[in-house]
């Protein structure tokens, strides 16, 4: 193998930069040209690349985002959109492909794979930590510090208005973001997908709390299916029980910014092990870390099989929310 090709795909997450530079300076160590695909698999059909060196990722490291751009493309959902993606791949001698990305990402790279033969490596780039096959996926740590803060300076204006806030985090279907920053907040309660409440269980709670000692309460709310859902279970929260409550929603705040230093060396750890992967011929499979150390997983596993949350974490919530 001489050459490989590089791309950012789905949602943007903070780390990504991180792991295009690891996997270039590591290519280079290989002797392996990379090229950079823009905008995910649309820049693969429309052939935009470009031959990446140092000076291509000097000083991205700390930047949010995707210096390659991302993209959704239903064209390369078409045969006729990926016969036009093998066409550039080959005219490029590109024999092997690193996607940073979630399982979507690594379905299309495998049915590209599957009709051309170009070598494939997945990497999990997503702030939803919702990949099975890794303890983290690029983006989550940052995302998670960020909806930290958020909870912090929030519960500065609940005690101060002596009110119940509301906070909803990103995680597509997955509760992971709302369930490790609400526990890092201190948060009265979390409603995850993975651990259905009722509003009566919720209004039966926040009811023992106001009627302790605390005077002010925050919720932390997974998104899940329904990004906003917060609005109507506050209304619900207040007709049952009168309480002042507000909602704040952060969306995609949770996507920018700087990566935190954990998921800078986890994206290099990932794009480092990703390059050697395609070196040593190592083909259809997802580079992730489990228990500190790079494991490699089929990459159908990682839409085929559920991730579950940590079940220490969540008896840990039952406990710290009593």
């Amino acid at each position: 193998m001489k050459r490989i090709g590089i791309l950012t795909s789905g949602g943007d997450a903070p780390g990504m930069n991180a792991c295009i530079r690891a996997a270039v300076r590591a290519a280079m160590a290989q002797r392996l040209e990379i090229f950079g695909i823009e905008r995910g698999y649309a820049g693969l059909i429309r052939g935009e690349m470009e031959l990446l060196d140092r000076k291509a990722v000097a000083n991205i490291i700390h930047q949010g985002g995707t210096i390659l751009g991302t993209a959704r493309s239903p064209e390369f959902m078409t045969s006729q959109g990926r016969a036009l993606a093998i066409e550039n791949l080959g005219k490029r001698d590109i024999e092997g492909l690193i996607l940073i990305g979630g399982d979507g990402t690594f379905r299309g790279g495998t049915t590209l794979s599957q009709e051309c033969g170009v070598g494939i490596v997945g990497v999990p780039g997503t702030i939803d930590n919702d990949v099975y096959g890794t303890d983290y996926t690029i983006g989550f740590d940052t995302a998670v510090n960020c909806a930290l803060e958020a909870i912090d300076r929030i519960r500065d204006t609940a005690l101060s208005h002596e009110r119940l806030f509301f906070v909803e985090v990103m995680g597509r279907h997955t509760g992971f973001i709302a369930l490790e920053s609400g526990i890092a907040g201190g948060a009265e309660e979390m409603l995850i997908p993975e651990v259905p409440m009722s509003v009566e269980e919720l209004c039966s709670h926040l009811e023992r709390n106001f009627k302790g000692e605390k005077k002010s309460a925050i919720v932390v709310v997974a998104e899940a299916e329904q990004p906003g859902h917060s609005f109507r279970i506050a209304q619900e929260v207040r007709d049952k029980l009168g309480f002042d409550s507000r909602v704040c929603i952060l969306g995609h705040l949770q996507r920018g910014g700087s990566p935190t230093a954990r998921d800078r060396v986890l994206a290099g750890k990932l794009g480092v092990a990703a390059v050697r992967a395609l070196a040593a011929g190592k083909s259809g499979y997802m580079v992730g870390e489990i228990n500190w150390k790079v494991a490699y997983t089929p990459l159908q596993y990682t839409w085929e099989k559920e991730k579950e949350l940590n079940v220490e974490l969540v008896e840990m919530r039952k406990l710290l929310c009593e």
